[in-house]
């Protein structure tokens, strides 16, 4: 500092230390969202399950679940790049599954104590049931998060990668220690009171019909109504995705500090884009003619263009390459600077170098944003493809039923769909951004919507798969499909609003970082379970099984050579429809 003059400030910027101080702000955002997920999945547990023990396991499970997808995880990245969010990513579905998981084993466990089984026998039906439908769940999770695999870019496959890792490690935990735990604590898993074991599934403590069974009468008393009312307003939630915009989050989202500081310095006293300038390379000898005159020919277009910055031009020493770099007036991830690349791809960089024997390329942040961009526009629907279709395979041969994965599917669809919109209109639009505290975007992370459709389809279809393996379980033995939906809804319900609240907590934590990415990946999770446990499960799921009867299980007969993988259940199915004129029932019939 001189006398008379203000203090002197020197700041870094750039592609190296934007990557260095995102990885020390994920590892604050995992600190904090560690902080403030865990107590609230803690008090939900105890909520749940009104016992101290029982609540401790599932975050025991959890835990040892994270430390060892990290340590597997941290092997894999002496092979393979890995994104500084991978620990981010594992640590929030590690704490959502693992608890998940083993919250379902413990119950199903109470429950058997409840009918009357010793402890051992409890373990071995609990095993053959909620066990079962873990391992089954867990697998479709896994088989979702494999279609990132189909992008051979290091995000998808590193997120993808950490994701996959800590589910396989959260079944296997789920389906070992917790039994283990099951064996030596028995019913001190109920510490300190002991659960009352005198009321059936479908009652409430006073014997009368419990929340979830009325609930799910009063709407199979309307299903039409009902279906429409829920998925009309999936389907408006939804609307907004219809103006999605990807890219990169770029440095001028980053949040306050010398990063974004040198950022704001550079763009008001000189361009934007001097950080990460448009790029155009000419391969071919620097000596034709044809290159000074194509260079001084869109160098003199660019000067026209208020877009351009000034551009400065460099050749190799070989002198078979020249590079041409401008900055821009717009920054790398706006739509003005996709623009920038349109024209330059279009309509400059032809006009210029049209008569030229070698390659030009157009290069730089603005246009690998532009490319990755419509790389994964172009991949997509291989994607989804992908996902659907495995999923249908697998529920197919779990209900032995193409009607219950077709809805499955299509409920999923319009869950994460509303999620999507929710997305657009908060972080795109900016509205109620400022009420979460969440960084409003001109755009959403441009690996965010396939990472949320695969880690997205694969959660929800964990709901549908215990909550229809228990109707499914009390169809076989009753043969009545609305007292089993009721039973199903009845005897789940608690236990998976419990789970879903944990997961929209945890998720919801992760997003109360300062980094959008999990700003944004957190709370589209978090939106779409809440979505998924209230309007889907609630309304969506016995609306359309009331709607359909028996043909909720229906099974074409040149399929009846497929594996029977039923998840829960020991008695025989009662009969499925074989034709259509055997069993067209009417909407009031059971």
């Amino acid at each position: 500092r001189r006398q008379g003059q203000g203090d002197i400030r020197v700041l870094t910027v750039g592609d190296l230390s934007a990557s260095y101080y995102a990885s020390e702000i994920a590892q604050q955002d995992l600190e904090q969202a560690e902080l403030f997920g865990l107590p609230i999945a803690l008090v939900i547990l105890v909520i749940v399950f009104g016992a101290l023990v029982a609540a401790a396991v599932p975050l025991v499970v959890a835990l040892v679940a994270i430390a060892v997808a990290v340590g597997i995880t941290a092997v894999v990245g002496q092979m393979m790049q890995l994104t500084s969010l991978i620990l981010n990513v594992i640590t929030m579905i590690g704490l959502a599954v693992g608890i998940d998981y083993s919250l379902f084993i413990i119950e199903r466990f109470r429950e058997e104590r409840a009918r009357g089984f010793d402890r051992l026998a409890a373990i071995e039906r609990t095993g053959a049931t909620a066990t079962k439908a873990v391992v089954f769940s867990g697998t479709t999770v896994i088989i979702a998060l494999t279609g990132m695999f189909l992008m051979p870019v290091t995000i998808f496959r590193s997120v993808g990668t950490g994701a996959v890792v800590v589910v396989t490690v959260s079944i296997a935990v789920s389906v070992t220690l917790v039994p283990a735990l099951l064996g030596l604590l028995g019913d001190r898993i109920n510490w300190p009171r002991r659960r009352s074991y005198d009321q059936p599934a479908t009652t409430s403590p006073t014997g009368r019909p419990g929340f979830w069974s009325r609930a799910s009468h009063l709407v199979m008393a309307r299903p039409i109504v009902s279906m429409i009312l829920a998925g009309g307003l999936l389907v408006a939630m939804s609307i907004p995705f219809l103006d999605l915009r990807t890219g990169m989050v770029g440095v001028e989202n980053y949040p306050p500090g010398m990063i974004r500081d040198a950022y704001q310095i550079i763009a008001r006293d000189f361009y934007a884009g001097i950080v990460s300038p448009i790029e155009v390379v000419i391969d071919a000898p620097a000596s034709d003619p044809r290159v000074r005159e194509g260079v001084d020919r869109l160098t003199a277009e660019l000067a026209q263009q208020p877009v351009f910055g000034p551009v400065q031009t460099v050749t190799n020493d070989a002198g078979d390459l020249t590079l041409l770099t401008s900055p821009l007036a717009v920054d790398a991830t706006s739509p003005e600077s996709a623009n920038a690349v349109h024209l330059l791809r279009g309509d400059l960089v032809p006009a210029a170098f049209g008569d030229l024997a070698g390659n030009v390329y157009v290069s730089g942040a603005p246009a690998f944003n532009e490319d990755f961009n419509q790389f994964v526009s172009d991949r997509t629907p291989i994607v989804f493809a992908f996902v659907l279709s495995l999923s249908f395979v697998l529920l197919t041969l779990a209900f032995r039923s193409i009607i219950v994965p077709f809805k499955a599917i299509i409920m999923n669809l319009l869950s994460v769909g509303a999620s999507y919109g929710i997305l657009v209109l908060i972080f795109q639009k900016g509205y109620g951004a400022g009420l979460f505290g969440f960084t409003q975007t001109h755009i959403i992370t441009n690996w965010l919507p396939i990472f949320l459709f695969c880690i997205l389809f694969g959660l929800s279809m964990d709901y549908h798969v215990f909550l229809l393996s228990r109707i499914r379980e009390h169809y076989d033995q009753s043969g009545d499909n609305r007292e089993s939906v009721a039973v199903g809804l009845e005897s789940t319900g608690r236990i998976i609003t419990g789970a879903a609240l944990i997961m929209v907590a945890v998720f919801f934590a992760f997003s109360m970082g300062n980094l959008v990415e999990m700003q944004q990946l957190g709370f589209g999770l978090a939106i779409a379970i809440f979505l998924d446990a209230t309007i889907v499960r609630s309304i969506l799921v016995p609306a359309t099984m009331a709607l359909l009867g028996k043909w909720n299980w229906y099974l074409p007969r040149w399929l009846r050579w497929l594996p029977d993988l039923r998840i829960e259940g020991e008695a025989a199915p009662a009969s499925a429809p074989e034709s259509v004129a055997a069993t067209i029932t009417p909407v009031g019939d059971r």
